[in-house]
Order: C-alpha cells, then structure tokens, then sequence
C-alpha cells in the first residue's frame, strides 16, 4: 500500500472525501471498524447490503472479533429498518473474517464464503453465483490474487462492485505470496476492468479506505501500478540483487518501512512471477 492522501478527487479512481459510517449508493451503507492501521488504512469497512424497500440485508465482512462492532452493524441494520438475513466474506484475512462466527450466533444467519473452512451453513460461494436476498442482486466474481479465496460482489443496481481487499480506496494492495499469486492477482483486475467497460461499473465499495467514484480508472491504476513495480523488480535482480529483502530495500526506499514486511511478500509473488515467465533464473 502506499500512503496517498484521502479525499482527493485528483487520486487515481476519484477517492470521496472520507472514510465515514453511513450510506454509500442507495443500497449499500458503511460501518467502519475500530481496527486502524497502517495495513487497515481507516479500518475495515462492515458493508450492509439491502434493496430500499427490503426488510433484508446481506453483511459483507463482517470484520475483526470485537463485539462492539459486531454489534454496532446490527443496530445500523435495524435503524434501517432491516434484518440482517445473509453474511458473505471476500476472503480469509482475520480483520475482514475473524468475527463471522459470533456475527451469525448473533444474527442466526448462514456464513458463505469461497473458503470452506470459512463457511457456516450448506451455501459456499463460486464463480456465477448471484446472491438473491430480499431481491437483491448480488453476482459473485472471483478475483483470487490477494489471497487464493479472494472474491468481490458486483452490485448491478448500484453500478457498483464490492472489492475487499482487491482493490482498496487508498494505496494499493499486497500480493500476499504465497497465498496469493501476481498472474491471478493481474488476471482478477482485467476481469474487473471488464467490469468496468462492458457492465457500466463506476463505483468502488472497497474493504478499506474510502469510495472511489471512478472505477475503470482505479482499476487501470492498478494495472499500471503493477507494471511499473515489476519492472522495477525486474531491473533490482537484474542488478544482481538476490533476496526478496534486498529488491525490498531498492525499490521500496521511499515507502513507509512500516509496510516493508508486507511489501516483501508482495515481492516474493514478483519474483515468482518473473521466474514462472522465464524472465529471471
């Protein structure tokens, strides 16, 4: 991740002002998590998901173990006048993850993720799905690369799509070899391209960090981010450069040392890439 200003419009993907609990698009509200952290940016963001004149709503993430929180998302569903019905996860990480269990002894509601070992209940989640709660539409896209298990919703009424951790509303994600892979993680970002070129798709609602209001453009950000950082990489072994450490310390130099381990797994993915495609030893 990098360390970019919130709230300017002049970002790559037109970052709104803030990271705030309340409503986004017409169907989905934000309820932040007290979670901050370099790695969390403002925190992870509880996305409740509800047709306007539903009484029922899908949770997506439901975020760290803290009860506070957890509880705090339910009572914004309420006030809403709905009912929490379905929880969906974008993938394994604890701060998007960890407090699903005790979410659904609280909601008495099924969990479905694409891990099974994440899942509470009969449904898991694949490729195709279209989640249909309270008529909602909700169409499952796979977009492994952050992690294997990594997926995003696509909100067709909303023009909008729902990335976890794929795309974020600040900064850039890590590829956290070796769970996750840069051929996927690149192939997972075309797809959300396509997203944004041939299915109307303007709206970022990601896992941390604010709204972005201009999608395709974040999303070409992000491919170009990825580029530029591979050929750096590319360059720093070239250099005679061995350890994912050491292309680390050269190509990093400029970013926040705290995100250094993180950016050395990302790293460590490059690498792999690089060696898969015959471009280094």
């Amino acid at each position: 991740m990098t360390g970019a200003s919130p709230g300017d419009a002049a970002l790559p993907g037109r970052p709104r002002a803030s990271v705030v609990s309340g409503p986004a698009t017409a169907r989905a509200v934000n309820v932040l998590a007290p979670n901050p952290s370099p790695m969390t940016l403002d925190g992870t963001n509880t996305w409740i998901v509800a047709e306007p004149a539903s009484g029922l709503a899908v949770v997506i993430d439901p975020g760290p173990l803290d009860e506070a929180h957890l509880r705090a998302v339910i009572a914004a569903a309420e006030q809403a006048g709905k009912r929490v019905a379905l929880t969906l996860l974008t993938h394994r990480h604890p701060d998007h993850a960890e407090g699903a269990a005790r979410f659904s002894e609280l909601t008495r509601t099924p969990v479905r993720a694409l891990d099974p070992a994440l899942r509470l209940g009969d449904e898991g989640l694949a490729a195709g799905d279209v989640v249909t709660t309270g008529g909602l539409e909700l169409r499952v896209v796979p977009t492994p690369g952050h992690t294997a298990d990594s997926l995003c919703f696509h909100l067709p009424a909303d023009r909008a799509v729902l990335t976890g951790d794929t795309v974020l509303g600040r900064g850039t994600t890590v590829v956290a070899h070796p769970d996750g892979r840069l051929g996927d993680y690149l192939d997972s970002l075309r797809r959300l391209r396509s997203l944004t070129v041939d299915d109307g798709v303007t709206t970022v609602l990601p896992g941390h960090g604010p709204v972005l209001e201009d999608a395709q453009g974040a999303v070409e950000y992000y491919l170009a981010h990825r580029a530029n950082r591979l050929a750096q990489v590319e360059t720093a072994v070239e250099s005679g450069l061995v350890t994912a450490s050491e292309v680390v310390a050269e190509v990093y130099a400029n970013v926040d040392r705290t995100l250094w381990p993180a950016a050395e797994l990302s790293v460590r993915a490059q690498l792999e890439y690089l060696r898969e495609h015959g471009l280094t030893r």
